[in-house]
């Protein structure tokens, strides 16, 4: 009896232990996590020494901390994790003021690019005028209007 019990506990804690196994080719899917400011390089080139805190505010967006013993700094952090590799990309930027309250200087890891390699030339567009129909057609009536099919009809029946 004793040994018969014995066994099947072990039968189950060999079976409760198999169910904890998880075979290398099972994947689960792992979200990428994007936290913080996204800042780009077009966002940093409309940056000028001068602009208050209210225009910084307005093209960067609100800075992930402002801290109470360095009033002058505005800091934007980003941080980027993805899922799949577990490679983790942060970057740090900083804006500094001046007493008055302007932008004195940046510094971080966003690059500051030209402005004119931000320019893209203007895209090639067509005006299409979708509105008039040639004379010659405009007298015409419309061709009379298809009957639904059978099929068409009864799909129609069955709210598809």
């Amino acid at each position: 009896m004793l040994r018969s019990r014995l066994l099947l506990s072990v039968a189950f804690c060999a079976l409760l232990g198999a169910c904890t196994y998880k075979p290398g080719f099972i994947n689960e899917y792992k979200i990428d996590i994007q936290q913080g400011n996204v800042l780009s390089q077009e966002m940093v080139a409309q940056l000028k020494p001068g602009q208050t805190r209210d225009q910084v505010r307005f093209l960067l967006g609100s800075p992930m901390i402002t801290d109470v013993f360095h009033q002058q700094r505005w800091d934007y952090v980003y941080r980027y994790q993805n899922g799949q590799t577990g490679k983790v990309e942060s970057r740090k930027f900083a804006v500094f003021f001046n007493a008055d309250g302007l932008l004195e200087r940046v510094g971080g890891d966003v690059a500051v690019a030209d402005v004119a390699e931000l320019t893209a030339p203007p895209p090639q567009s067509r005006l299409v005028d979708l509105g008039s129909l040639p004379e010659d057609l405009a007298d015409k009536p419309l061709p009379p209007r298809e009957e639904p099919s059978y099929f068409r009809r009864f799909m129609n029946l069955m709210g598809f």
